[in-house]
């Protein structure tokens, strides 16, 4: 991970984790590289890059950059490759979200590959069964997948090569096999007692009644044939062919509500990205049913703070502390006002407005945490993969997909290898929330990817993990705009994370200087201690184009077990 610069080896390691100062050594006359926070430097090249959560997925998604794909059909080909190696987090049984970027149209895409809930999926249903909150797991938290229709309307509106060709990798590495990495065997080993819960996934998950280790190869045939289905017969073998009946045979023995018109009906959609301006960077997520708009929010809350200026520095208590409060407030409105802008009008503009960040900035006191924040009044009228892709022509993928909770609903159908997800765990029960379940309706949605520009600068990036994903992003773009950091010192940066709603708790990494979480600790906040590079936090990718010098950098948060890798020239 260490960037090492000099011939001492144990110097340079020591040296790496000196936070944030930057100091330049000079020994027995040779002039050594300038010592640095950060632990990896930015991949550079004049070619196409992948930044995935595994290496592997980055090479598949390298190799069809080599063989004459652009950045939409190496984004797919990794994703695949993730689906297969780090199968707790995401995979076909999941749902996807993307941010196309088309170099020759200078044009933004959205699209929306959410799933909707079944339509006998109720209030009412589940009231009769007795059950009084949104199930988090098992067959009544199953949504539509809606992966697989992404990866065809990519591949159909963008992409240059076949689908076949696409997974072909994947394919071949669920049937021969990987050896385990570091991150992805220990989130195996925290869902054993989970992965019991259902014969088929313990069958698939769990070979010789046990989790693999690290370095194990592990195989997984089925899902190996689930991908064969997919590249010869497309959308159909998912959503209308053989996978389609093995999922409906196992939801029927389930006894969960989802039918043969659910998956046959279904369709994503393409939409536009949402935006708004921090500093002189443009930032952009997608809209509703995804958390992106707090992300935006919580940025033109920032804006009206002094980050970056004296005494408001990186890892200050002034700009933490603005932060913190800033994420309270955007996350109180995420929860009140957001869900399926199909099923009811949202008040997205308002929320986006710097009008509003104004007037809810004046409810932060800058000498107390607020504990109990609450979202404001408007007059009437954890488990996920995220990768990003740039090619040698500018076009460029922030991808991001997920199984929600890790394994999804612990439901693995019969012969398919992959685990269907938990999305609809986080609908509401409350009939008069917009998130409210309903059939065909789309849940809130955490997973988001992320694009932002300056001038001729375009970076498509994505920080995974639950409720923690518009505030990380947030972070990073102050990174970037406020502390100035290139991208890899961007994600590599200590961070805060509050997956709570309420209360003043909030997690940091121990990278924060003591004397900051002191004075934090003094206006209110409630601190939880995490480690260095704490994976609660989330892990990041990104990829950054220069387009006047037709440059692209890659970076790979330390946090994941991935890297960004450079096509070869």
């Amino acid at each position: 991970m260490l960037c090492v610069t000099g011939k001492d080896d144990s110097v340079q390691k020591l040296r790496g984790w000196i936070f944030p100062f930057v100091v330049v050594a000079v020994f027995a006359g040779n002039s050594y590289g300038q010592d640095r926070g950060q632990a990896r430097s930015m991949v550079i090249s004049l070619n196409g890059i992948v930044a995935a959560e595994s290496p592997l997925a980055a090479q598949a998604g390298v190799r069809i950059l080599e063989q004459g794909g652009n950045a939409v059909d190496a984004a797919i080909a990794a994703n695949a490759m993730m689906g297969v190696v780090e199968p707790m987090m995401n995979g076909i049984g999941g749902d996807l979200f993307a941010i196309v970027y088309d170099a020759k149209a200078n044009k933004l895409y959205g699209l929306n590959a959410s799933g909707w809930a079944p339509k006998g999926l109720t209030l009412e249903y589940l009231q009769k069964q007795g059950i009084r909150s949104m199930p988090q797991q098992g067959v009544n938290a199953i949504t539509v997948p809606g992966a697989v229709d992404g990866w065809q309307k990519l591949a159909d509106k963008f992409g240059r090569k076949k689908l076949a060709e696409d997974l072909a990798a994947a394919i071949r590495t669920a049937q021969e096999g990987f050896p385990l990495p570091e991150w992805t065997a220990a989130y195996w080993a925290g869902s054993v007692d989970y992965l019991r819960t259902d014969d088929t996934a313990t069958k698939t998950y769990l070979p010789n009644d046990r989790p693999p280790k690290v370095g194990e190869v592990f195989r997984n045939p089925d899902l190996a044939w689930s991908l064969k289905q997919i590249a010869q017969h497309g959308w159909d073998a998912f959503y209308k062919g053989e996978i389609a009946a093995k999922i409906l045979e196992s939801m029927k023995r389930h006894g969960g509500p989802m039918v043969a018109a659910d998956l046959a009906e279904f369709a994503s959609e393409f939409v536009e990205p949402i935006s708004t301006t921090y500093r002189d960077w443009t930032v952009y997520e997608l809209p509703p049913n995804v958390q992106g708009l707090a992300a935006l929010e919580m940025l033109n809350i920032m804006e009206t703070f002094p980050l970056g200026q004296k005494d408001w520095g990186f890892a200050s208590t002034n700009a933490l502390h603005a932060m913190i409060e800033a994420k309270k407030l955007a996350y109180a409105d995420l929860l009140k006002f957001i869900g399926d802008p199909r099923k009811g009008k949202l008040p997205t503009a308002t929320l986006l407005s710097k009008q509003w960040a104004a007037q809810r900035a004046k409810q932060i006191d800058s000498d107390h945490a607020n504990c109990e924040a609450s979202a404001g009044e408007i007059p009437a009228g954890n488990d996920t993969t995220y990768l990003s892709v740039v090619d040698h022509e500018g076009n460029m993928v922030s991808l991001i997909q997920s199984n929600y909770e890790s394994f999804g609903s612990g439901i693995v159908a019969p012969g398919t290898g992959f685990a269907l997800h938990d999305r609809g765990g986080l609908f509401s029960l409350d009939p008069s929330s917009p998130n409210a379940l309903a059939g065909r309706k789309r849940p809130l949605h955490t997973i988001i990817p992320a694009f932002a520009q300056k001038g001729d600068t375009r970076v498509a990036f994505g920080i995974m993990g639950g409720w923690n994903q518009s505030q990380a992003h947030a972070q990073f773009i102050a990174n970037l705009a406020d502390f100035k950091m290139n991208i890899q010192a961007a994600l590599e940066a200590p961070r805060f994370s509050k997956h709570s709603f309420g209360g003043c708790d909030v997690m940091m990494e121990n990278r924060i200087p003591q004397k900051v979480r002191d004075e934090l600790t003094a206006k209110g906040h409630k601190i939880e201690l995490k480690g260095t590079f704490a994976s609660v936090v989330g892990g990041g990718q990104a990829v950054m184009r220069d387009f006047a010098a037709g440059v692209n950098y890659g970076a790979s948060d330390p946090r994941k077990d991935g890297q960004a890798v450079a096509e070869a020239p």
